[in-house]
């Protein structure tokens, strides 16, 4: 991390997984380029890690991805670290911080559309196992999006292994917003 110059700050192992993807697709190599990515294991740990690589640390330059529910967190932390004062969701993007509505596997599913997204899980041979969870009466009457959630979230490492499949699946023009605006971001820092 000594030629790190800039520090994504995502929640999860998922995230991380997900940006690391999408770098590749786009050919780049994030660490040669000096951006670490770094899973904070929560979103309730962005203040120690903005202490850590933020103005009161290492002073590194920021970005992070956060879900919908999140983002007042990172707003108090971020004005917390000294990075602004009143902080709305433009002033977050601005920051290099952009908000998933929802979470980031809401977005990858909203992106590709839940037919994709089932045929990436029918790839993976477990269409089976979704279809139970389709059957089960706390689900049954859910739409295929929110089953295609819990499916996700359900399971030992299903949603980090997943997350990176359906980022493989996207067309690159239909990248979910953050991501997109994520990746814009980090293009900016490579001249830094």
């Amino acid at each position: 991390m000594s030629d790190t110059h800039t520090v994504v700050l995502v929640e999860g192992r998922s995230d991380k997984s997900a940006v690391e993807a999408l770098a590749e697709r786009h050919g780049r190599n994030l660490a040669a380029e000096g951006i670490s990515l770094v899973a904070m294991g929560g979103a309730t740990n962005i203040g120690t890690y903005l202490g850590k690589f933020g103005p009161p640390g290492r002073d590194l330059r920021l970005a992070g991805l956060c879900d919908v529910g999140e983002e007042g967190d990172f707003q108090r932390s971020l004005e917390r670290a000294g990075l602004g004062s009143d902080l709305g969701r433009a002033d977050l993007e601005a920051l290099g911080f952009f908000v998933c509505v929802a979470d980031l596997e809401d977005e990858l599913i909203r992106a590709l559309g839940t037919i994709t997204v089932e045929d990436v899980i029918d790839s993976e041979g477990e269409l089976g196992s979704f279809r139970t969870l389709q059957r089960q009466p706390a689900w049954r009457e859910s739409n295929t999006h929110a089953q295609l959630r819990r499916f996700m979230s359900a399971g030992s490492g299903r949603k980090i292994r997943y997350s990176s499949l359906l980022v493989a699946a996207l067309d690159l023009d239909h990248v979910p917003r953050p991501l997109d605006l994520l990746m814009t971001h980090l293009s900016t820092t490579r001249s830094h």
